[in-house]
């Protein structure tokens, strides 16, 4: 089976599966690091009234 990397849609490889190489790993880390990749949420955040203790 023969899918596609989400990050440049071609065809991915064994080793980096779902990517086609490691630098479309790294990129897709780097996303998720960043922030750039959110997951919603019903519920409200209320990590701005946490205050460790």
């Amino acid at each position: 089976m023969n899918t596609q990397c989400p990050t440049c849609n071609k065809p991915t490889t064994k080793q980096y599966r779902p990517f086609c190489s490691k630098r479309c790993a790294d990129l897709d880390l780097g996303q998720w690091l960043n922030e750039g990749y959110k997951i919603e949420s019903e519920e409200e955040s209320n990590l701005d009234e946490y205050e460790p203790g």
